[in-house]
This record gives C-alpha cells, sequence and structure tokens, in this order.
C-alpha cells in the first residue's frame, strides 16, 4: 500500500501537512474528506518509477519520506536518551492494547493516531504497511535499528513464535525504563564530579589569565625581590597565558587518540579494564554492567530466546569489553555443552556471588528468576555506590580546589606582607 505526503488545510483554516497510507491518491483525498481536511498538495512518498532523489529534485523538495525512511534504517543501532523513554511508552502501550484483544494492524492505527510527531507516525506506518504485506511484527521492527535493538527483536520474533507477544512486549517495557533508570543513576553519579572539575578549571583559568598577571605587575613595580612562590605562580600564569591554546588542543587530541584506541580491540580492552581498575568509579562501572548483564539475559530466557542467543545479544550491551569477552566465552562453553554457571565463574569477570546464584537457578529451573534477583540486587548496590561517590568526591574536590587557590591568595600576599615589613 502506497504512502501519500500531503498539504491541506484543517478546519479553521490552519495549514496541515501529514502521512497517509491508501491503495490511490483519490482514496487518499477521500480518507482526508471524511475528517474535514481540503488536501492542497498529495504526492506518492514511496513506490512509483523514479527513485527517490529524482522524485525530490522534481519537487524542488528536501527529502521526502520515503528518503527519511530509509536513513531511519540506516541509523547506527539502539536507542539513546529519551529515545529509551519513548521506546518503554510505546512498547507498553502496544502490549496493553493486544493484551485487549485489538489485532495487530488496529493496535498500530492506534499508535499512529496518538504519535508525538512526524517520525514516530512515519515509522509505524512503514511497519504496518510491512505487517499488511505479510512480514512478521519483528521483521518490520528490525528496519529501525535506531530504535529497536537486536535484543527487542528477538524478544518479538519468540514471543510471536510462542503466541505471547502482549506479554513481551509488556515484559520489555519494563525492562528498557528499568535500563533507563539505571543510565541515569550512573549519569548522576559521574556528572557531578566531572562538574567540579570544570568549574575549578575555569576558576584557575580566569584568575591565571586576569586576575594574577595584573597583581604581579604591581608588585613588580615595587622593584622587590618576589619570593619563590610569587615568582612560581608569576612563571605559571606566564606560561598559561602564552601556551593557553595547547590546553584545547591537548583535550581535542587526547579526545581523538582516545576514540582511535577504542575502536581497536587491544585498545577498547585496555581503556576498558583501566576504567573498572578507578577507585569507587570502576566499583560503579562494573556493578552497572553486570546488573546490565543479568538483567537483559533474564529477560531475553525468559521470553523464550535461545541461551545462546541471549547470550550473543547480551554481549552487546553489557558495556564493557572485558564482561563482553567473558559473555562471549560463556557462550563458546555452551556450545561445547556445559552450562551457564562454571564458565561465569572461571572468567574471572564476575563475581563468586553471581555465579553461586547462577548455579543455583540452573539447578532449581528457575535461572530467569535467580538473574532477576541479582540485577535487582546490583541496582541497590548502584544506588549505595553512587552516594558513596558523592560523600567522597564533594570534600576531596572541594580541598582540592581549596589547596589551588589558597596557594595563588599565599603566593600574592606573601610579598604585600614583606613590604609592610621593610
Amino acid at each position: 500500500m502506497p504512502i501519500f505526503e500531503y498539504k491541506a488545510y484543517a478546519p479553521g483554516g490552519a495549514t496541515r501537512t501529514g502521512v497517509i497510507d491508501a491503495d490511490t491518491p483519490r482514496e487518499a483525498r477521500v480518507r482526508l474528506r471524511r475528517e474535514n481536511i481540503l488536501v492542497s498538495e498529495l504526492r506518492v512518498a514511496k513506490g512509483g518509477r523514479k527513485s527517490s532523489k529524482e522524485r525530490a529534485a522534481a519537487l524542488g523538495k528536501g527529502p521526502g519520506l520515503f528518503e527519511r525512511i530509509n536513513s531511519m534504517r540506516q541509523q547506527p543501532s539502539g536507542p539513546t536518551g529519551r529515545d529509551l523513554e519513548i521506546v518503554a511508552a510505546l512498547t507498553r502501550q502496544m502490549g496493553t492494547l493486544l493484551a485487549a484483544g485489538i489485532p495487530l494492524s488496529d493496535m498500530l492505527s492506534a499508535i499512529i493516531e496518538q504519535a508525538e510527531n512526524r517520525r514516530q507516525e512515519t515509522i509505524f506506518r512503514s511497519i504496518r504497511e510491512r505487517i499488511t504485506q505479510g512480514a512478521s511484527f519483528g521483521d518490520a521492527l528490525a528496519d529501525y535499528p535506531q530504535l529497536f535493538t537486536d535484543l527487542y527483536v528477538n524478544m518479538v520474533r519468540a514471543g510471536e513464535a510462542t503466541g505471547q507477544i502482549d506479554i513481551v512486549l509488556l515484559r520489555l517495557a519494563d525492562f528498557l525504563q528499568r535500563q533507563r533508570a539505571l543510565q541515569r543513576k550512573v549519569a548522576s553519579a559521574l556528572t557531578y564530579p566531572v562538574l567540579m572539575v570544570v568549574i575549578g578549571a575555569l576558576v584557575v583559568s580566569v584568575l591565571m589569565a586576569f586576575v594574577v598577571p595584573k597583581i604581579t605587575d604591581m608588585l613588580r613595580d615595587t622593584g622587590q625581590a618576589l619570593p619563590g612562590p610569587t615568582q612560581l605562580l608569576v612563571t605559571i600564569s606566564n606560561l598559561f597565558k602564552d601556551w593557553w591554546i595547547l590546553i584545547p588542543l591537548g583535550i581535542a587530541l587526547t579526545s581523538v587518540l582516545y576514540n582511535r584506541a577504542y575502536k581497536t580491540d587491544r585498545g577498547q580492552l585496555a581503556i576498558d579494564k583501566f576504567k573498572l581498575r578507578i577507585p569507587i568509579i570502576g566499583e560503579l562501572l562494573r556493578k552497572s554492567a553486570i546488573a546490565r548483564f543479568t538483567r537483559t539475559l533474564a529477560t531475553l530466557l525468559s521470553s523464550g530466546v535461545a541461551a545462546v542467543r541471549s547470550l550473543e545479544i547480551t554481549e552487546t550491551v553489557v558495556g564493557n569489553r572485558v564482561l563482553a569477552d567473558a559473555t562471549a566465552y560463556i557462550r563458546s562453553r555452551i556450545l561445547e555443552g556445559t552450562d551457564i554457571a562454571t564458565p561465569l565463574k572461571s572468567s574471572g569477570a564476575f563475581p563468586s556471588v553471581v555465579g553461586y546464584m547462577v548455579s543455583v537457578g540452573e539447578q532449581s529451573g528457575e535461572l530467569e528468576q535467580m538473574l532477576d534477583r541479582v540485577a535487582d540486587a546490583y541496582d541497590e548496590e548502584i544506588e549505595v555506590v553512587t552516594e558513596r561517590i558523592t560523600v567522597v568526591l564533594e570534600p576531596l574536590m572541594i580541598v582540592v580546589l581549596a589547596v589551588i587557590v589558597g596557594f595563588i591568595v599565599y603566593s600574592i600576599i606573601l610579598p604585600i606582607l614583606n613590604v609592610g615589613n621593610v
């Protein structure tokens, strides 16, 4: 079924634009007229003999719906930030509608009608079209990896295979909300120290670039020999004034080198290992990665996804190369016929308590529930570590800034006091 883009006049004379799917332009106009919408321009956004670029050039417009759909399909995998919240809300709505007995096509129509923006409407109209053409729901979602990850798509496919798509969607909504909450906890814990460092650097930079030079020039005019601390301060101030450009260049160079190193296997592994060794911060990153591992694996297994495929997906979402390699090791051992707990314990990347709980879960047949309990426990530990970071770093940063500012003040006051003693 073609998709049409239209421009029209709504009741009251307001201009309106949107998309609608219909078999013919006439049907599209009739459907819009029933909604008291007078169409002024209608064009096919998908289909036809011309290529998308040719249609855009012929219309003299920017990229149309077809181009936007293709660009969305080519975007990197996985929602971030606000997208994750939107996907979680939409997933819950879809699961609720399907659980109420509403057919899949009608459910998608309801989602389209209440879409918050043009992008959502475009995506779900395309998904509905794929389904009416015979594609499965999971395959249609797979066309948009920037919103629906491999984990999401595989869970939906498992739900379709078992006839429990509504339950799987509701479970996915819970999982996505927990993932977003975990991201916020980690971000909030790391934001404060970064903010303190930035503010401190700005304060010191202003002092060294504007305040200190003026005062030291006044001290030089007295003709007095400057004390050692003051001479050191003057030297640092002069270096800062003359070579300040090296600071942003150094930051930019470090960022480039970091990104290049992180794209290599050895570099990524070395950097992620170093992150886990950072006091307190490393503990937070390890716990968040373990919580993500256990929660993701539990969600996939409980939705009917095979263990090997579940571990393969989990490997891509743990967020740390050390634990990702451990997950790959566990998957390879399972292919050889072993259980999950044995290679998990021997990998050395997970605390022993996780291995014991997984072992108990496998023996009792409640692995998914046990993994969920581990994830809940680590979520609570993350909150504790977050509070500890705030408690430890706040006074530490204050002390560091106090020492720097104190040295500056001391170096300025010392020659003034010497003049008074002469």
